[in-house]
């Protein structure tokens, strides 16, 4: 039996471009801060790396700060921007990176309407002279519901408060342009686009002076100290690479032709028993890559692993560790049933044969349970 990934929106494979590029970088060894012929080629393929995220994110080369990953760049963008001061605004429905590390400052929590979209009034109203931060993310990584991130920025602009936007659900899925968005800061992570993992960027609007969260060298304009790690830069450059001219387009109808499929069988109720479809129906409104499916009446971790004894990996939209499933704070913001649900994800390399394995293998999983649930009830006698 064939193996059918579906769970791009937490890590999509590595692209074969990445994989090429980065090859001959984990043979050398190269520290690009040196003056040596190494260390200057080694330079050279960072600083070209640059120059391709930046294109795929509409930002200058030298407003891109390489990092660990999205979650990295968060931390870093909160840490910066409150040393402004100890205000930040969150919507409910913000990743729990997002969440945690404004925790750590007084927080006002907005929330947000059926579809998971903020209210730009709302976001604006919560906003005090002690705000050093408003938080937004650039489309939502449980039901994909785009936010009105142009608005948001531009009015938190004119009231001169900071806006970071985490793009990691975003970035290489639909076009993300940070110099026309007009924010001042925004995260994304490689692996969510094809790239490798371990690589992220955090762009720092020109002109804005961030205090560093890692010190102790002059990497990456003195923003983020540690020699860097060449071979992901170079992977993730590559992977921008293939993004960049039409390759998002085309991916992007691809993604949407996929996850229109799962949503007009749960539309039509082949998908199985009971399915309800999360976040905007509307195609203009959500990222083309992910579907959310509410499953009346069965929990989602016994979905999940049927689907993976059917060769189908998938993930639920609840908060998911190594123990246990926790209720979506997404999906409670919403107003939506919190334990139940399913979130359906396609990438680069999804093909028709992957949808294809979901919708012959979930009717049938649902039923099941279904049916186990209701003979549990029955009296024993």
């Amino acid at each position: 039996m064939g193996r059918h990934y579906l769970d791009h929106a937490s890590t999509s494979p590595t692209r074969p471009e990445a994989v090429e590029a980065m090859v001959p970088w984990l043979r050398a060894a190269a520290d690009p801060a040196r003056i040596h012929a190494e260390g200057h080629a080694a330079r050279v393929a960072v600083e070209t790396a640059r120059e391709q995220v930046a294109a795929l994110l509409g930002a200058r080369p030298s407003e891109v700060v390489f990092t660990s990953g999205a979650t990295e760049s968060v931390v870093t963008a909160v840490w910066g921007a409150t040393e402004r001061g100890d205000h930040v605004v969150v919507p409910a429905v913000e990743h729990s990176c997002v969440r945690e590390a404004s925790a750590r400052h007084r927080v006002t929590v907005v929330g947000v309407d059926g579809v998971g979209r903020v209210d730009p009034d709302a976001l604006l109203d919560a906003v005090t002279p002690a705000t050093a931060l408003v938080q937004l993310q650039w489309a939502n990584h449980e039901v994909g519901t785009l936010q009105p991130v142009a608005e948001v920025a531009g009015r938190c602009r004119e009231r001169g408060v900071l806006v970071h936007i985490d793009a990691a659900a975003a970035a290489g899925h639909v076009p993300v342009d940070f110099r026309t968005v007009g924010a001042d800061l925004l995260s994304v992570s490689a692996h969510k686009l094809g790239g490798p993992p371990g690589v992220g960027a955090l762009l720092v609007r020109r002109g804005l002076r961030l205090r560093p969260l890692l010190v102790g060298g002059a990497q990456e304009r003195a923003r983020r100290a540690g020699l860097e790690n060449v071979p992901a830069i170079v992977g993730f450059g590559a992977a921008a690479a293939a993004l960049t001219g039409g390759g998002l387009a085309r991916e992007a109808g691809d993604a949407r032709r996929h996850i229109q499929r799962v949503l007009d069988a749960v539309a039509a109720g082949t998908a199985g028993p009971g399915l309800v479809a999360y976040g905007d129906p509307d195609p203009a409104g959500r990222v083309p890559h992910i579907a959310c499916l509410g499953v009346e009446g069965v929990e989602a971790e016994p979905v999940l692993l049927g689907l993976d004894r059917a060769g189908v990996a998938a993930h639920s939209g609840s908060s998911c560790s190594s123990e246990e499933l926790e209720p979506s704070p997404v999906l409670a913001a919403m107003g939506v049933d919190a334990e139940r649900s399913l979130r359906v994800s396609v990438g680069w390399s999804s093909t028709d044969a992957d949808v294809d394995a979901l919708l012959a293998a979930l009717p049938r999983v649902v039923e099941d349970l279904r049916a186990l649930r209701s003979g549990a009830t029955e009296p024993l006698d």
